[in-house]
């Protein structure tokens, strides 16, 4: 980082002789947290092992990026998770969120309610509420993938305390897609929450992308190639392969390529702009 971004942000009456005494300013009721053009930004070189993930025997490498504290939209975390040849990330159901699982390098099995289907880079699952889903590597390399978690609506108004919670919905129909191949695959239909599109950009070296949302946060996962991110109030960021930085919403940010680039980028939705955001 060439700039560092700036934090988030008695007794009885007068009398004559009395020395006046500064009185502090009044606090507001309430001061929004400053936008930050990088809410988040890391590597996967330094990503804990974790045994036993979801049930299942062996070690899964892991890396959280971004939670809760660090974004805007109601997402529970970004991350990134690997297995090694044989490795299995266990199945469980999800009740409460809507997550994406995004294949980065190597081959294997999303395992969904019981039935696997194959899997390779660029390999996109919608999992919806309800369903129950795994992840299996079936090759002699790693298995690497994207992952974001973010809240259905549902969850998200038990959390805020709102007096109407919405139903749940029912299950839905499980949702692969081949990203590369699509270069642009939208929720709607399989997700009701913030997550509204993930998308693949490349750009050529020497090349320049803007990118930002004035509705939306964005979260962006250097898949290939190196570069740099500079936001508008000068601050800038290296990017190199294994990246992931998330963009604060009504931010701009200009991505320069140094070499190829490809950019996996997710759009997050702000809730006061939820229904508007595509």
């Amino acid at each position: 980082m060439s700039r560092t971004a700036p934090a988030r942000p008695g007794g009885g009456g007068p009398h004559p002789t009395d020395t006046p005494r500064m009185q502090p300013p009044p606090t507001p009721a309430h001061t929004a947290p400053a936008v930050l053009p990088f809410s988040s930004i890391g590597t996967v070189a330094d990503a804990a092992t974790v045994y036993g993930v979801h049930g299942a025997a062996g070690r899964t490498r892991w890396k959280c990026f971004a939670g809760r504290r660090q974004l805007a939209s109601p997402t529970e975390a970004v991350e990134w998770a690997s297995i090694p040849p044989g490795g299995l990330s266990g199945e469980h159901r999800h009740t409460r969120t809507e997550e994406i699982y995004l294949i980065l390098r190597g081959h294997g099995e999303f395992l969904f309610n019981g039935r696997p289907h194959p899997v390779a880079p660029g390999s996109l699952a919608l999992t919806a509420p309800g369903n129950v889903h795994g992840l299996r590597n079936t090759c002699d390399t790693d298995l690497d993938w994207w992952v974001i978690e973010t809240l259905a609506p549902g969850t998200g108004a038990v959390l805020s305390g709102a007096d109407h919670t919405p139903e749940v919905p029912a299950m839905g129909d499980i949702a692969i897609h081949d990203l590369f191949a699509e270069r642009t695959v939208s929720t709607a239909g399989v997700f009701t929450g913030p997550l509204k599109s993930v998308d693949v950009t490349d750009i050529d070296a020497g090349r320049q992308c803007v990118l930002g949302r004035p509705d939306a946060e964005l979260a962006v996962f250097v898949h290939g190639g190196d570069g740099r991110v500079t936001a508008a109030d000068g601050t800038t960021a290296h990017l190199a392969a294994d990246t992931c930085i998330t963009l604060g919403a009504g931010t701009t940010s200009t991505v320069e390529a140094g070499s190829a680039l490809r950019l996996l980028i997710v759009t997050l939705a702000v809730p006061q702009h939820t229904a508007e955001a595509k």
